[in-house]
């Protein structure tokens, strides 16, 4: 089916955050690529969910959020996963929009806008604690940077949420604290390690760089 677009597309590599429910019925949440973009929507690749036309997502580029309807989605295979094409919902704000060139000008997304702390789709154990009630739960990261992870939940911690982070790496026992950077409702919250000092980040970071998502290696439980 023709797609008639009103405006050429650019050709980029934007990392973006994508939720929503899945075909199945379930909540999900994980980061993807758009790889290219415009004023009215997207193709996003690397999409792990099976979702289909007329699905309605949240997407979120840097630090900004919108909702856009799924018009199309391709399975392309184990490598690229699933590609969807979506469209902003109306009176939606266009996240990607400092990206975008301005009359016919080319752009180039710098380094510093990609993601510094690649993540990994493994199982970390922790035991979160919210310093308002002080009760600790225990609860497994299913998406992990050496800056943060993303817990599923579906009744998710509010914005700003103080926390104490339990878990282990490798065999060093980290406690550290973390605040709740996003939450969406019915599917989880992304947290930030805002505790954990520079060098013990970048060496959870290598640390994880070294276990191979594809392999579905978890890391260690506690004893």
């Amino acid at each position: 089916m023709a797609d008639q677009q009103t405006e050429p597309r650019l050709s980029v590599d934007l990392p973006v955050r994508i939720w929503g429910m899945s075909a199945e019925g379930r909540p999900f949440s994980q980061y993807a690529h758009a790889t290219n973009i415009s004023s009215e929507g997207a193709l996003i690749s690397g999409v792990e969910t099976e979702l289909k036309v007329g699905d309605v997502i949240g997407v979120q580029c840097a630090e900004k959020k919108t909702r856009c309807t799924v018009i199309w989605a391709m399975n392309t295979g184990p490598v690229k996963k699933n590609q969807v094409g979506v469209k902003l919902v109306a009176d939606q704000d266009c996240p990607w929009k400092s990206f975008l060139p301005l009359d016919g000008a080319t752009v180039a997304i710098a380094d510093c806008n990609r993601r510094r702390w690649h993540r990994h789709k493994i199982s970390l154990p922790l035991e979160l604690r919210d310093e308002r009630v002080n009760a600790p739960f225990r609860i497994n990261a299913t998406d992990v940077s050496g800056n943060g992870c993303y817990v599923e939940s579906m009744l998710p911690l509010p914005l700003g949420t103080m926390l104490r982070v339990d878990f282990w790496l490798d065999s060093e026992r980290i406690k550290i604290t973390a605040v709740v950077r996003t939450c969406d409702p019915g599917v989880g919250n992304g947290i930030e390690f805002t505790g954990m000092p520079p060098e013990t980040k970048e060496r959870m970071q290598t640390y994880l760089d070294a276990i191979d998502p594809q392999m579905g290696v978890s890391a260690p439980k506690p004893e």
